[in-house]
């Protein structure tokens, strides 16, 4: 589904587009599937059709590789990538742990080659105007605190078994498919402009399991330098609420983000500080203001038009979202994961 977004915005005729992008060729388990894909999503690109993943990375014409796999395969197919040269655009979670994490990174850091984790959420304008009205604007004063959820009702008891939100092998589990999505809401919130890099908060987590996938849950950060909290919540038992994804409260107001789900936000809405007494029964606050950002397609030609820019312009890692960043969340799902009793064999091996 999302490698079917991702193209279906590649192509998307878009006046202001900072990069024209081709899809030169596609890589699928079968030939057919393949050719299916290229007939219903690019129909007028005539990519070439590989059987293998391989093939993609071994087509000179290829100059970027975008992986879409499920989260177990991210790191074999970042590993053959960067041993064929090739630049990679990877889906998150980027590995099922940070030690993976860190074994791609150096490999690429050795062979000289650009990858990147694709959390297109970070490279939308709605993110870097928040940033700067949170952080450097201060629009509510201090941060103080966040809540963020990511619920969709999967009901994995009747999935199944081969169903990759069912199978451990594939990297089942709401953390990593959905509550990256909120902890990254968090960080956004709750990270300071800290000269010395982004601080790694303390986490306090419990996990809900439906036999040995994880279907729910809910994390407690803190952030030692500020004492600035955040809650975090992630579920395939239920759907979250499209009116508010994430809520952040200041010093002098909060800010409340919506849209139809957290890795899909259309906008927030910066209110002032509530006014009167709760005891009283007088307790309101004024409308705000809202700040709205449509987009075309479904946004992710925002993340592959800067991943293509950083490429041309011969960087290594995103300034988006660099290798470090990428490192801080997964060292974060794995302590969340070790608390909540989340194991998957990639932790073994």
């Amino acid at each position: 589904m999302i490698s079917e977004w991702f193209v279906k915005d590649l192509i998307l005729s878009r006046p202001d587009a900072k990069v024209h992008h081709i899809v030169q060729a596609i890589g699928s388990s079968s030939a057919a599937k393949g050719k299916a894909f290229a007939e219903k999503h690019c129909p007028e690109s005539s990519p070439a059709i590989y059987d293998s993943y391989q093939g993609v990375y071994d087509d000179p014409n290829v100059d970027l590789v975008y992986i879409g796999t499920p989260h177990s395969f991210h790191k074999q197919n970042c590993l053959d990538a960067i041993a064929a040269g090739k630049p990679i655009l990877c889906e998150k979670a980027f590995t099922l742990n940070a030690r993976d994490a860190r074994e791609v990174f150096a490999a690429a850091k050795k062979k000289n080659v650009y990858v990147a984790e694709a959390m297109w959420l970070r490279h939308r304008p709605l993110v870097k105007d928040l940033k700067k009205l949170l952080h450097e604007d201060k629009v509510i004063g201090d941060v103080l605190r966040s809540f963020s959820d990511f619920g969709i009702e999967k009901d994995i008891a009747n999935l199944p078994e081969t169903s990759r939100y069912k199978d451990p092998a594939l990297g089942a589990g709401s953390l990593l498919d959905l509550g990256v999505y909120a902890l990254t809401w968090a960080t956004i919130a709750l990270d300071a402009n800290n000269p010395n890099g982004a601080e790694k908060p303390t986490v306090l987590a419990s996990q809900s399991h439906y036999g040995n996938v994880e279907v729910a849950t809910s994390i407690i950060l803190k952030y030692p330098s500020t004492g600035r909290q955040a809650v975090v919540t992630s579920t395939t038992n239920v759907v979250g609420n499209p009116d508010l994804l994430t809520r952040i409260e200041g010093t002098k107001g909060s800010i409340e983000i919506t849209g139809l789900v957290p890795s899909f936000p259309s906008g927030f809405r910066v209110y002032p500080k509530f006014v009167g007494s709760a005891v009283a029964g007088t307790l309101t606050r004024a409308e705000g203001k809202l700040h709205d950002y449509p987009v075309l397609g479904k946004g992710y030609h925002f993340e592959a038009d800067n991943t293509a820019l950083d490429v041309l312009a011969g960087r290594l890692e995103s300034s988006i979202m660099p290798w470090s960043e990428t490192i801080r969340m997964m060292d974060l799902t794995d302590e969340i994961r070790r608390q909540g009793g989340t194991v998957y064999a990639a932790d073994s091996a």
